[in-house]
């Protein structure tokens, strides 16, 4: 009996030690969480009332349960490294299911799908055409074909003073090669449908008192002519809406304009200062390529591209469960759902019961601190040299027993 209560000790003392050492195995390891040996006493009962004089035949390993506490956030500054500070587990699919990991340590694979170091595709709700995001369903991060596609230019917006007290030009008609034939002009840059550049100018002819023409010329060509009408407060009168419209010629190198351009001067005045061109803007731009990756606290994921738009690529998915003892490990730092802990409740972040997301930073494994490790390990290898000064002193016993029956 003796020999098997010590031996069962020591199998006992080297469960522990083999957990204990796997949590310092794993102290660098991104988002892991260690594990402490279950022990309970094992008594071999066959008779009744016999408890006050049974001996435990002594200790089993009964399970070996995670500790989920949070690790510390270190920060990395990397676009694609996350950490949740909170509660939650990122989504990822690994191709044959859903699988959860606080490891969010992820990167661009060469298709552009944003992944696991193992390979597992990170999991957002994509976005809806009307805004927003769908949350009934998951899909994979793509960066790759978040493109900026080229928008043609086709509205301009002015803000500008016109001088009052400006005299009519001197040469007529107006020539955009002939200064004397127009007061004023402002530039600035419009796009076709394929991203392509042009130079756009705006000349102002001064044609009567409160009364101007707007030629526009893109790439030399005339786009056409438009009134400006203005009260004697110098406030614009007409066009009503603000709205001039004018018709571009199509570029020649296969790309294309919209068939109507059309210039708002709605904030455009009449005072009695010099020109000033105040403000113009438009609302094409060329082709443009990703350069960074935002994400927010809330898992919104916004792709910035080179030609100063965004997009929204879909919001990360987070997940929790009623009982995260019942997750079972398989390994790359991943965990499934079992019966046991219930199926994965899933939401956003910064929300309700789970955490924030956390750009650029990453969490580090909750063992990550080997002190209180090493004293385990310290108490487990005591535990072990006891049980087994408990066997040789058992066997001491059983050889003097032995030898003394043989004398006999």
């Amino acid at each position: 009996m003796a020999l098997n209560q010590a031996l069962s000790g020591i199998n006992a003392a080297q469960s522990d030690l083999n957990v204990i050492s796997n949590n310092i195995a794993n102290a660098g390891t991104v988002g892991f969480k260690g594990s402490t040996a279950q022990f309970s006493e094992v008594y071999a009962v066959t008779g009744l009332n016999l408890s006050s004089v049974t001996v435990g035949s002594g200790a089993e390993l009964t399970g070996v349960q995670q500790q989920f506490q949070q690790g510390d956030l270190e920060t990395t500054n990397g676009s694609l490294d996350m950490a949740i500070s909170g509660n939650g587990f990122f989504v990822v699919n690994s191709g044959s299911g859903d699988q959860y990991t606080r490891d969010g340590a992820f990167q661009e694979n060469a298709n552009g799908d944003v992944v696991t170091s193992s390979g597992s595709f990170l999991q957002v709700y994509p976005p809806n055409a009307a805004g927003g995001f769908n949350t009934s369903t998951l899909t994979n991060l793509q960066l790759n074909t978040a493109q900026s596609a080229a928008t043609p230019t086709s509205t301009i917006n002015v803000s500008s003073n016109l001088p009052a007290g400006a005299s009519l030009p001197v040469d007529t008609p107006f020539s955009p090669t002939d200064a004397n034939s127009y007061n004023n002009a402002s530039t600035l840059t419009v796009y076709d449908s394929q991203g392509g550049s042009h130079s756009a100018t705006i000349y102002y002819v001064k044609t009567a008192n409160n009364t101007w023409n707007a030629n526009l010329y893109i790439d030399g060509n005339s786009a056409g002519t438009a009134a400006l009408t203005f009260n004697s407060a110098g406030a614009l009168t007409a066009p009503a809406n603000g709205n001039l419209s004018f018709t571009p010629t199509q570029p020649t190198n296969g790309a294309s304009f919209p068939a109507t351009m059309t210039v708002n001067v709605t904030n455009t005045t009449q005072f009695g200062t010099a020109y000033a061109p105040g403000t113009i803007n438009q609302n094409g731009f060329e082709a443009g390529v990703l350069e960074n990756v935002e994400i927010g606290t809330n898992g919104v994921v916004t792709a910035i591209y080179s030609n100063n738009q965004t997009t929204q690529l879909g919001q990360i998915a987070v997940a929790n469960f009623a009982n995260l003892q019942g997750l079972q490990q398989v390994g790359n730092n991943n965990w499934v759902a079992t019966q046991s802990s219930g199926t994965a409740v899933l939401g956003t972040a910064a929300t309700g019961q789970f955490g924030d997301i956390e750009q650029g930073q990453l969490e580090t494994s909750n063992t990550s601190d080997t002190t209180a490790q090493l004293v385990d390990m310290i108490q487990a290898q005591q535990n072990y040299q006891a049980n087994s000064q408990m066997l040789g002193t058992v066997s001491s016993l059983d050889q003097a027993l032995f030898q003394a029956v043989d004398r006999g």
